[in-house]
């Protein structure tokens, strides 16, 4: 298996992207293709010993910058590691893509590389959470900032079976992000969704609340993906912030540091429930082709994990379990490929 890695992309390119390619090779024993600045990659590459596993590199010339307006960008550098390496996919010269540069341009290279699976009006990013009893789905929390009820109803569909095929959920329990848990609670547009959602096949326990999220209510909740960053974005600084004020509090004397140092020791696994880095980044679902999306800030091992992910996504087709999935569920008209 090729995993390419858009060597380029992200705060910490290349130095972080480099090692934890490097680390995903090791653990994973798949080929990694880094692509970006041929130079400065291989000068990072120079410090690891790679003999025994493989990991080569695409020269790109050019880099999308985290600030770029995406359209203009990729319309402007077509030599950018990003559309270089969707392009590596799209030829059959790798199997997935994994890219912690701007989110819009790596949404727009997935686009115009891999174009979207029949059927999926607009790809939804899916990015997962953790709860009190483990973990849950969130999509989409960023693609689309505006959507339809056929674009929730579609969410739902691909959600569902991601978390099947790759969380291991057997019968994911899907739920509806909204304001209240009452089927008559929302705007039209989640009005609407409820109503496509519930009629379908999927096991839809209606809707619920911003609070039930981490309590773990259900496997695979749906939003359109303006409401969807928001919330990411919030749990990500209440996360933050929290420890912040927790460990402020802890150091208010000497007693108390004793304690915290004791509480703390023992708290690894808490810390790593919830630290983005161990879930590596976040599949764009829809497109015909595996597109994973890490954070901006992703070091070395958010970038191993996200190409575990890729890896997983495609020894498990779950793009191929979409479009079946979707011919299935989908009547004619809706089945077809709306643009």
């Amino acid at each position: 298996m090729k995993i390419v890695v858009d060597a380029m992309g992200g705060d910490y390119a290349p130095i972080e992207i480099v090692r934890g390619a490097v680390d995903a090779a090791k653990q994973y024993g798949i080929e990694i293709i880094l692509v970006g600045d041929e130079q400065k990659v291989k000068n990072e590459l120079a410090g690891y010993d790679t003999q025994g596993f493989s990991v080569s590199v695409v020269h790109a010339g050019e880099v999308i910058e985290m600030g770029e307006p995406p359209a203009t960008a990729l319309r402007k550098k077509k030599d950018s590691s990003v559309v270089v390496g969707t392009k590596l996919v799209k030829q059959g010269r790798g199997d997935a893509i994994v890219s912690a540069g701007n989110t819009g341009a790596a949404m727009g290279s997935a686009l115009l590389g891999f174009g979207r699976i029949k059927g999926i009006h607009r790809p939804a990013i899916a990015q997962i959470l953790p709860t009190v009893k483990g973990i849950t789905l969130l999509l989409d929390v960023g693609a689309n900032a505006e959507s339809d009820p056929q674009n929730l109803h579609q969410f739902a569909v691909m959600g569902s079976i991601y978390s099947n095929k790759i969380l291991g959920v057997a019968n994911p329990r899907v739920g509806l992000l909204n304001i209240g848990e009452e089927e008559t609670k929302g705007n039209p547009l989640y009005l609407e969704a409820f109503k496509l959602i519930k009629e379908s096949n999927l096991n839809f326990i209606g809707n619920i609340e911003g609070r039930d999220i981490t309590c773990g209510a259900a496997d695979v909740v749906v939003c359109d993906g303006f409401v969807g960053n928001v919330v990411l974005k919030f749990g990500e600084g209440l996360a933050r912030d929290l420890m912040a004020m927790f460990k402020e509090e802890l150091m208010k004397n000497i007693f108390v540091k004793i304690g915290a140092a004791l509480v703390f020791s023992q708290a690894k696994g808490l810390r790593k429930r919830i630290d983005y880095a161990e879930y590596g980044g976040a599949p764009l679902l829809g497109v015909n082709g595996v597109f994973i999306i890490c954070h901006g800030s992703s070091h070395a091992r958010a970038i191993t994990n996200a190409i575990r992910m890729a890896k997983e996504c495609v020894e498990k087709n779950v793009v191929k379990s979409i479009k079946e999935s979707i011919c299935e569920t989908m009547n004619g008209d809706d089945a077809g490929d709306h643009r």
